[in-house]
């Protein structure tokens, strides 16, 4: 059952990738370009992203923003580590893609931060079934704990030969291919795929002219 998701105002990033951590990994945008956006610029970001996609409540976001205030040079190192792990990942799975070899300094990298996230997390039966729970807050690095994990749930899943890149060869956001018959191409219709069909669209009515 997905998690219903308390909205203050309207959500910062785009979550089109149908996994969070591969939503992580699309903030860098524009990857292909050689001169990629970063959308975590600093600590705020990477808290809003907790609070787009619902990993932390509401109270917790605030608290942590509270203390990147406080601390900004702490908040600034958890950022880092943060960006260090999405490009962890990113590596990693764009691998399996592409039948690589899976990078070893990369897969030891995620392996630390899931250690660490396993040892701020517990079982607890919730509506009849078990579940993870994470120690309520802790230090700025709680986010990462829930991104760690939820990566090695996907990677360690059957789930993982259906993850993708958008077709358009300027985006390339990953994303789980969760349509009937495993064929979606692009990271959503709104962005790229509506994209392609008016540029289609055109090139057929030059041909026309």
């Amino acid at each position: 059952m997905t998690k219903e998701i308390t909205r203050r105002q309207p959500p910062r990033f785009e979550l089109t990738a149908g996994h969070l951590c591969l939503d992580f990994v699309n903030t860098l945008d524009d990857r292909p370009s050689g001169e990629p956006k970063e959308l975590l610029k600093n600590y705020a970001d990477l808290a809003r992203f907790a609070e787009d996609t619902g990993i932390l409540e509401i109270s917790d976001v605030d608290e942590l923003m509270k203390r990147s205030l406080m601390d900004p040079e702490g908040a600034a190192h958890a950022l880092r580590a943060a960006i260090e792990l999405r490009e962890a990942i990113y590596a990693i799975v764009t691998a399996f893609m592409k039948k690589q070899p899976v990078p070893a300094k990369e897969l030891a990298h995620l392996n630390e931060h899931v250690q660490y996230a396993a040892e701020h997390s517990y079982l607890v039966k919730r509506n009849g079934k078990f579940e993870w729970q994470f120690d309520r807050l802790g230090g700025f690095d709680a986010i990462a704990w829930r991104i760690a994990r939820a990566a090695a749930e996907l990677l360690a899943s059957d789930q993982l030969v259906f993850v993708r890149a958008c077709s358009s060869k300027t985006c390339q956001w990953l994303f789980l291919d969760t349509s009937k018959n495993h064929r979606r191409r692009w990271c959503s219709m709104k962005l790229c795929g509506n994209r392609s069909k008016v540029r289609l669209y055109y090139a057929r009515q030059k041909r026309v002219g």
